[in-house]
């Protein structure tokens, strides 16, 4: 008799014994792993014996929510934006040489300030012609070559050739100016230089002379210009 009421409390012992792990599993880390809530979208989870985590990858939008909560239930860091180019540190001439069938017609003149430099865009209608950017002493009309009544530290020169910035007609298709007024971090004005026998002039009056860079870009056609702060 006593055995058998020795064997009858053995047997829920035993039952409770069995369930015991069923809360979760430790992995090697010493973390409980379990159920920490749905996994984000496009993101698989991936069970087993002393598995961690499945990885969830931030939303593009994560960097705009500091202080979001990791899967571990640590708080992350915000994430820095992601940067632009690199402000330029050449003071280098660039000339480039090309010959097309038809001038390319100036069409505008922008610019905008960036994070350590300023930008400068100028447009065309048809194939990229010509140019050269480098630094004079002043600023000239070209033809003439009068002095254009411009202050500034520095003064960068684009002549762009072939090129016209008016229509066989003769309408301009470069209006506005002569001198745009810029106010940026180094670039003071932008000055339209001349439209003379197929050579186009465009002055960047700067603050002070500092690094600047060149490059092409496509669809539409323009060369850009940017100078250091």
């Amino acid at each position: 008799m006593n055995r058998s009421r020795a064997a009858l409390v053995l047997i829920p012992l035993a039952l409770l014994t069995g369930c015991g792990g069923s809360t979760g599993q430790a992995d090697p880390a010493g973390r409980t792993t379990g159920i920490t809530g749905s996994p984000s979208s496009g993101v698989a989870a991936t069970g087993g014996t002393g598995s961690a985590p499945p990885a969830v990858q931030d939303p593009p939008d994560a960097q705009d929510s500091p202080g979001a909560r990791s899967p571990q239930g640590r708080t992350s860091a915000p994430q820095a934006p992601p940067t632009g180019p690199e402000p330029p540190t050449s003071t280098a001439a660039v000339r480039v040489e090309r010959h097309p069938d038809e001038p390319p017609l100036v069409t505008g003149v922008r610019f905008a300030e960036h994070g350590g430099y300023d930008r400068v865009v100028i447009d065309f209608r048809g194939d990229l012609p010509g140019y050269t950017v480098d630094w004079v002493p002043e600023l000239v009309q070209d033809g003439s070559g009068e002095p254009i009544d411009v202050e500034g530290g520095a003064y960068l020169q684009v002549t762009m050739l072939p090129a016209n910035a008016h229509t066989e007609s003769g309408t301009p298709t470069l209006t506005g100016g002569p001198i745009l007024q810029a106010g940026l971090g180094n670039v003071r004005s932008v000055v339209k230089t001349g439209d003379f026998e197929a050579v186009v002039g465009v002055g960047i009056v700067l603050e002070r002379r500092a690094g600047f860079r060149v490059t092409e870009q496509k669809q539409p056609n323009r060369l850009v210009i940017d100078v250091a702060h």
